[in-house]
């Protein structure tokens, strides 16, 4: 949380805009009490928020004149089919199992109208389960694109066409050399 509270200090200086995803409604509820406590503007949308209120506070924050500095979201309930590509700043506070949760969640700000270079951090924590965790995912995010690769080149149809589409594709260019060489390390 101090790691945290020292970013986003200094988004707040820096004028950017953030999303931080997280798995769990407790850890909201205490993000929610650190935003308070800070007295920055946020919004938040979890599993136990409506349609129709989901649409309010997602219109509230990409509104011109919003003053929401912050929007905490879930990564289920808030990773999927929104567009928040006024926010430049992604934070997940805790990963998911599944890579494509966290994919999602990230895609979030990259969408059509983002004028800005979105950033992205993932909170790990050296020397825990969540360590641990990433590593895991990383090799199912390369057997997934080494089966569905090759499936792809069988089936003669481009990459970013896959089922997993494009945000899959750039997690891969961007991490896939690192991970390959991790592993290849450790081997």
């Amino acid at each position: 949380m101090q790691l945290l509270d020292k970013m986003m200090v200094k988004l707040k200086e820096q004028g950017h805009r953030v999303l931080i995803y997280s798995q769990f409604q407790h850890m909201l509820d205490l993000l929610e009490d650190y935003l308070s406590y800070r007295k920055w503007s946020y919004e938040r949308i979890d599993g136990k928020i409506g349609g129709a209120e989901r649409q309010i506070r997602i219109d509230r924050f990409n509104a011109k004149t919003s003053t929401r500095f912050c929007f905490l979201l879930s990564t289920r309930a808030g990773g999927l089919g929104i567009n928040l590509a006024t926010a430049d700043t992604v934070i997940i506070y805790d990963s998911d199992w599944n890579p494509h949760a966290d994919l999602q969640a990230m895609a979030r700000a990259h969408r059509l109208g983002q004028t800005s270079k979105v950033m992205i951090y993932r909170l790990v924590s050296r020397g825990t389960i969540e360590e641990r965790m990433m590593q895991l995912t990383k090799k199912k995010m390369i057997l997934e694109h080494l089966v569905v690769g090759r499936l792809t080149k069988a089936s003669n149809v481009n990459q970013n066409q896959s089922l997993y589409g494009a945000c899959s594709t750039w997690f891969l260019s961007r991490s896939l050399p690192y991970v390959t060489f991790h592993m290849a390390y450790k081997l």
